[in-house]
């Protein structure tokens, strides 16, 4: 069943793109670490869309665009990894992003490559987040927020019609 159509994930990812700008437009850059693929292209789009903010508004902040690899399903086997250089991110602000946040697990130990350094600060943006955290993690910005039962799954595609869709 159809839950988001392409317009409605635009505005959702325009409103996200809003809000961390509220937050973070006064700092030199903001890092927005992407989950495998979906989170990565989400990532893409948000930074799209505050590029297009920062060159509006005239604010003095740098998108930048990482992606953080993990194996859902096994997370610690192979272990987590961060595309660059870890020690890059030390004092930066850094916003972890995917499409779906579930249980929170994923986004749990996407966080492990990081542990080695001290952010400025660390958050979190989905696209949609579902009510089931059974780890300790929650998301700092939205796109929906939809209660679901355990036993549906919802996937975001961004292919030629974007759509998410549950199941």
């Amino acid at each position: 069943m159809l839950i988001l159509d392409r317009p409605i994930i635009e505005r959702k990812l325009s409103r996200l793109a809003a809000e961390i700008l509220e937050q973070h437009a006064d700092h030199d850059r903001i890092y927005l670490l992407g989950i495998n693929n979906n989170g990565f292209k989400t990532a893409e789009l948000l930074a799209v869309t505050m590029r297009d903010d920062i060159r509006e508004f005239g604010l003095p902040c740098e998108v930048i665009v990482r992606r953080l690899r993990l194996n859902p399903a096994a997370p610690l086997s192979p272990a987590p990894s961060y595309e660059g250089d870890a020690a890059e991110l030390a004092g930066e602000h850094i916003i972890i992003v995917d499409d779906v946040a579930n249980t929170g697990r994923t986004a749990f130990f996407a966080a492990k490559p990081l542990l080695g350094i001290v952010p400025a600060s660390l958050e979190i943006a989905v696209l949609i987040d579902r009510l089931h955290k059974t780890f300790p993690v929650s998301s700092d910005y939205v796109g929906v927020t939809l209660s679901t039962s355990l036993h549906e799954n919802i996937m975001v595609y961004y292919d030629d019609v974007w759509r998410a869709e549950i199941f």
